[in-house]
């Protein structure tokens, strides 16, 4: 397919990528390697393809959710249960440099690809795996998805209002973050193998890397033994620091330390709080948070969001307004970052998020449009040597 952009190739130029990932976990990650100029095969089984396809709204017959994580991929279909499906899927790997998987543990060894077999037969190649618990473990064998992942992490416990109930995040976190951290483990791999010649297996899971997230409420809970209240929009550890009530709405405040507590409370004319017994430290104005809350937002409420905005931006104080997502994709800033791109698909234009790594001398780009379901099939078979009749008789068998 003729590339979206030409320009300069992407970092990962010349890494071949074989992706047996389906749903977000994986998906995620083939796309962020893709982005940055990996070839990215992702195959699929014949007929339906990856179940993302037809879930989400469909617009001119097509999924946006399925478009939002499959950019910058060639579509292979491939039945992985058959031996010809076998077959094919290891000599694609001869000539691979990562394999991509989010089955449970041990489904890839019953096509053929234990972990012994990978690496005697393909001892160059990069394994990314994710799936929910880790390949070992009492849990290895469970299914799991991002809302057991939140749950099972202590992300939920932390979440939500004081007195209410735990809260998940509204968006996928721990397929997020797991394709993330499986990116960057594939991409360190392939740095070392470039030393040593010798591929790896890298693996993540959807509750370690959001128990890895916990950061400083891990260490309160490491330092203390005491579980981490659920806080709101307030912050655990800091105040005051959170959302406050303009006369027209909410303006999210940050003042993280205590040279920012002061630029913040001095333009609010209220400098002298700190001279209150109840406020002059952060340990005491935790401990009446109400209180001083109360005593801000009386201030707060004098002036609309975006006055205030350009006030304490003047100050130095982090601040910032509430968005919706169509607040967001207007902001001239998240437009400046081209954090919302066009892709131009034979079904029309289809609208998705941007970049969020910015590189200058070979930045991620479109290089392939969303791929149909098996669009590549022939082009991908046909660079394996595979003849036309071959290939009529792998179809016509239902292998491809």
């Amino acid at each position: 397919m003729t590339p979206i952009a030409s320009q300069a190739p992407g970092s990962l130029a010349g890494i071949r990528v074989i992706d047996l990932t389906r749903v977000i976990s994986g998906p995620f990650c083939t796309q962020i390697l893709g982005d940055h100029g990996a070839d990215v095969v992702k195959i699929e089984p014949p007929g339906k393809g990856d179940v993302v396809r037809s879930q989400g709204n469909m617009v001119n017959g097509e999924s946006w959710y399925f478009a939002q994580f499959n950019r910058n991929k060639r579509s292979l279909t491939l039945d992985l249960r058959s031996n010809d499906g076998k077959r094919i899927l290891h000599r694609l790997l001869e000539g691979a440099d990562v394999l991509v998987e989010n089955f449970r543990p041990g489904v890839l060894g019953k096509i053929g690809l234990d972990d012994d077999t990978l690496r005697e037969r393909f001892p160059r190649l990069v394994v990314g795996r994710i799936n929910g618990f880790g390949s070992s473990g009492p849990y290895r064998d469970r299914p799991a998805y991002d809302f057991i992942a939140q749950a099972m992490s202590g992300f939920m416990g932390v979440n939500g209002p004081a007195d209410g109930d735990p809260m998940r995040a509204a968006p996928p976190i721990s397929d997020m973050v797991a394709s993330q951290n499986l990116a960057f483990g594939i991409c360190a791999a392939l740095v070392r193998r470039a030393t040593t010649g010798q591929g790896e297996i890298v693996e993540t899971a959807l509750t370690n890397g959001l128990i890895a997230m916990m950061g400083y409420l891990a260490a309160e809970f490491f330092a203390t033994d005491h579980v981490p209240a659920r806080t709101g929009n307030d912050h655990p550890m800091l105040y005051p620091y959170g959302l406050f009530k303009a006369s027209d709405g909410e303006v999210a405040i940050a003042p993280s330390n205590d040279t920012m507590v002061e630029r913040f409370l001095g333009a609010l004319d209220k400098l002298h709080l700190l001279d209150d017994e109840r406020f002059a430290d952060n340990a005491r104005r935790m401990a009446n948070r109400d209180a001083l809350r109360e005593i801000l937002n009386d201030v707060t409420e004098t002036r609309g969001v975006d006055e205030w905005i350009e006030h304490l931006n003047r100050a130095g104080v982090p601040c910032g307004r509430v968005h919706d997502l169509r607040e967001t994709f207007a902001d001239p800033q998240v437009q400046a970052q081209e954090m919302r791109l066009a892709l131009e698909q034979a079904s029309g234009t289809v609208p998705v998020t941007g970049f969020p790594v910015k590189m200058r001398e070979a930045p991620a780009t479109l290089y392939h449009r969303v791929p149909r379901l098996g669009e590549h099939t022939h082009e991908l078979l046909g660079e394996l040597g595979m003849t036309g009749d071959e290939l009529e008789a792998l179809q016509a068998r239902g292998v491809i």
